[in-house]
């Protein structure tokens, strides 16, 4: 009897009308979704309620989504819930939930979630996505070759002023006219990285390097759109499917094969005498004994991607959010230029030394970092294991959220939380840390490249400033509207840059 059941449901199943098998698919989702709500704990997190399966999906704006997390955490709190399929997402707000679950629970909420879309990218290897003694091994030895490379030292503070000096001579070329400065700063941020990963710069007019800084900038714009999100939801359906979705993993395969091809140059030309950049050290480390297993070149593909990625867009969209602010805030640009001019001068490049003496300079650049919140809920963490959050029950599993948004616009943290306005870091005329400013995370996941990221910020702005005025085109108003993606950076802008004459 057993038998004849197990040899006659699939029959039934192959013979069944197509309808039908949709209905029962349908419903077996919707009962799987429903049991598993029923066996929450009672002292979970509030949220929105959302429809079976989709959960909160139909709820969110895609094209604002901000306006939803804020909106929720208003009704429901400092921690509250909210479902896409079968993930689970909590988001925390205010500065004292934050550090709970990022300092005080760092080993609970220490590993990135198996999120579909980056699973299918990254296949849980590199640098930002990757987890366990798989990315303590890689995080270490990258921090260790960057150092070795330079980082926090002289040589790389070096790298960074001689590119500084290519991005006046590209945006002097303009003449004062009006230009978009995207993939002027975007190449000369993503410079810097590229010398130590790859050994080298690239032309500002190498076209194929732009196609690959346009391939990274469409990947950021297309993992935010809805066909991701809904990949992150229905994968096994959505990998059929035509969508934005299949743009971002060909994009992806574009920036991949490009990395390829650099490691492969780089065996062929290997030096066992000489390590010039991340590449090399890392293919050296692979031909050592007794090394950790997840040293292996699938994952040198990936790390060099992670830095790449991480090492171009953050800096450069901070850069873009700069230019557009000091054009927006003429007296405040006007004050940071007397500073540079007292400090440093016309006569030399800024270095690193002059930051000390700069404190206006200094908040100016964080009060850009504030405003331009180009994380607003920083990278996804999940819990390792069972816990509990503000006195609720938090199941393995779930995705953390950090609002980012609501503590760089808190106004109790604050004077002037919608206004871009410098002295949010000055104190009696001297540069003041802040305790609520978070744009390179906390805990044990901080940015890998923060050290990088504000040696380029301070010089490369400096730069900019000491040798030009930037301002809107004639009879043109710019705007501050968000280009919403992985991260939120300005929409594309025409500027003017106009030679000071000193």
């Amino acid at each position: 009897m057993q038998l004849s059941l197990r040899n006659m449901l699939p029959s039934l199943w192959e013979r069944a009308p197509l309808q039908t098998l949709l209905f029962l698919s349908a419903f077996l989702l919707i009962l799987a979704q429903y049991l598993q709500r029923r066996r929450r704990h009672l002292n979970y997190p509030p949220g929105p309620p959302g429809l079976p399966v989709v959960g909160n999906f139909f709820q969110m704006n895609f094209t604002d989504p901000q306006i939803t997390v804020q909106k929720f955490a208003k009704e429901y709190g400092n921690v509250f819930c909210m479902y896409a399929g079968n993930l689970t997402i909590m988001t925390v707000t205010g500065l004292p939930m934050i550090k709970e679950v990022l300092v005080n629970q760092d080993q609970v909420f220490i590993d990135r979630p198996d999120i579909p879309v980056h699973s299918h990218v990254f296949k849980s290897l590199g640098l930002l996505m990757s987890n366990g003694q798989g990315w303590r091994q890689q995080r270490r030895f990258a921090l260790m070759t960057l150092r070795n490379f330079g980082l926090g030292k002289k040589t790389l503070e070096d790298r960074i002023r001689e590119e500084a000096r290519y991005l006046t001579e590209a945006i002097r070329e303009e003449k004062g006219q009006p230009f978009d400065p995207h993939f002027q700063i975007n190449n000369a941020v993503s410079n810097v990285i590229c010398s130590v990963t790859f050994g080298h710069r690239f032309d500002y007019h190498d076209s194929q390097f732009r196609e690959l800084l346009k391939s990274l900038d469409n990947v950021l714009v297309l993992e935010a759109r809805w066909e991701s999100q809904l990949f992150n939801m229905f994968p096994w359906i959505m990998k059929f499917l035509p969508g934005s979705h299949q743009k971002f993993f060909n994009e992806w395969k574009k920036l991949e094969s490009f990395v390829k091809q650099v490691i492969k140059q780089h065996k062929e030309d290997l030096n066992p005498e000489k390590t010039q950049d991340f590449i090399d050290a890392y293919l050296k480390e692979l031909c050592k004994d007794n090394i950790h297993p997840s040293f292996n070149e699938e994952n040198l593909v990936f790390c060099t991607l992670d830095l790449f990625l991480a090492g171009t867009e953050t800096t450069s969209t901070t850069l873009r959010w700069a230019l557009l602010y000091l054009a927006l805030y003429p007296e405040i640009q006007g004050k940071i230029q007397a500073e540079i001019d007292r400090v440093i001068g016309q006569s030399r490049q800024p270095t690193m030394a002059d930051k000390e003496n700069m404190p206006y300079t200094n908040a100016a650049i964080h009060e850009v970092q504030r405003m331009g919140n180009i994380i607003p809920f920083n990278v996804p963490r999940v819990a390792r294991v069972d816990t509990t959050v503000a006195g609720y029950h938090v199941p393995k599993g779930t995705i953390l959220s950090t609002n980012l948004t609501a503590l760089h616009r808190d106004p109790e943290e604050w004077d002037t939380p919608e206004t871009f306005n410098p002295e949010h870091f000055l104190e009696n005329g001297q540069f003041k840390k802040r305790e609520a400013f978070l744009p390179f995370s906390i805990g044990k996941r901080v940015c890998l490249g923060e050290q990088l990221a504000r040696t380029e910020l301070f010089l490369f702005f400096t730069s900019l400033l000491q040798k030009f005025t930037f301002q809107a085109p004639p009879n043109t108003k710019l705007s501050l509207d968000i280009r919403y993606g992985l991260t939120f950076s300005p929409v594309s802008y025409q500027i003017c840059a106009l030679p000071r004459v000193m």
